[in-house]
């Protein structure tokens, strides 16, 4: 069923805003929004302005734009590989970004300056990327590409585990391993600054290619031969999600699957279009991860369960039903 473009953009964009402002409600302590927002503006440090502007804000910000990234992200990869299991870290640019963190943390870098640790995702990224592009080569079909980002993964996985195998202490492997398991608590608006430059300059370069993956989704050779540059636009995605991923994955941890869902949810109703299924996922997206991060604020757990285990406890069910439909599929 196909749904009109700005019909479908202005429900998500309503969903966001409620769940935007259910966020900000949303908490160990009841937030009397109105009165904590009167007062953060007229620079009052009462507690309730501290909460809204120092803890409820820059989490569902956070949740806003790492949720849209891995959306848009996640959408822009199945379309480029024509692969409809394909995620924003397929070609390594999650386990990458998740290696590069994980490096800062292990030698206690991001203790000395807080941009060390998103840098250093973002370097993660950029080279696991980078090196997938290299070993599938210049002109590698989809195949090589999804070849050389399982390899990447594994091997930019197994040097996590062997850092972790390193640490020199319980405490450094409990920091680490908690930060792998994705995270939105303790954000703080540094966080959301360090977060914005590499997330938005992705967004701006996978601005404008929904006509070049609509060419795409008519096979390789038709693309080219209707003029797309197959190879430029492969440099200009993996570049675009590498530091719009990293930047998320940096800050957040690794929370898995929304770029693999939401994608799937909202394809059907944009007429399998990637031009318009792009800006969909990214509010839908930003819709899924903002609402998980309610769900365990208000669930009963003495210790709050970190939103990465629950988006991967959704979207696991949901891989493997995508894997029983493909296989009948193809039957």
């Amino acid at each position: 069923m196909t749904i009109n473009q700005h019909r479908l953009l202005g429900l998500l964009a309503t969903g966001l805003f409620l769940l935007l402002l259910l966020s900000m409600f949303t908490g160990s302590q009841t937030l009397p929004l109105y009165q904590a927002l009167s007062e953060s503006l007229a620079g009052s440090d009462s507690i309730p302005a501290i909460i809204l502007t120092e803890v409820r804000l820059p989490r569902s910000l956070i949740a806003l734009f790492a949720g849209a990234t891995l959306g848009l992200c996640g959408a822009v990869m199945q379309s480029l590989l024509r692969n409809p299991l394909a995620s924003p870290g397929l070609v390594g640019s999650a386990s990458g970004a998740v290696l590069g963190a994980v490096v800062a943390l292990y030698f206690g870098l991001a203790g000395h300056w807080p941009g060390t640790l998103p840098l250093s995702g973002i370097l993660g990224s950029l080279g696991a990327t980078l090196l997938a592009y290299l070993l599938a080569g210049r002109n590698g079909g989809t195949l090589s590409l999804i070849l050389a980002g399982v390899a990447i993964n594994a091997f930019a996985l197994a040097l996590v585990s062997l850092l972790l195998n390193l640490a020199p202490s319980p405490y450094a492997v409990q920091e680490i391993a908690l930060w792998m398991l994705g995270s939105l608590a303790n954000s703080s608006l540094q966080d959301l600054w360090i977060l914005l430059p590499g997330t938005l300059l992705g967004w701006l370069l996978l601005m404008r290619l929904g006509q070049a993956l609509d060419l795409l989704s008519l096979g390789e050779e038709t693309s080219q031969s209707m003029g797309v540059d197959l190879p430029r636009l492969r440099r200009r995605v993996f570049l675009a999600v590498a530091l719009a991923v990293g930047s998320a994955v940096s800050v957040t941890g690794a929370i898995g699957f929304i770029g693999l869902v939401v994608p799937h949810l909202l394809r059907p109703l944009t007429g399998h279009r990637p031009s318009r299924l792009l800006a969909a996922s990214a509010l839908g997206g930003a819709i899924l991860l903002l609402a998980a991060d309610i769900v365990v604020r208000l669930l009963p757990a003495q210790t709050e369960i970190k939103v990465g285990v629950l988006t991967s406890l959704i979207g696991a069910p949901f891989f493997l039903y995508l894997i029983i439909q493909h296989r009948r599929s193809h039957a």
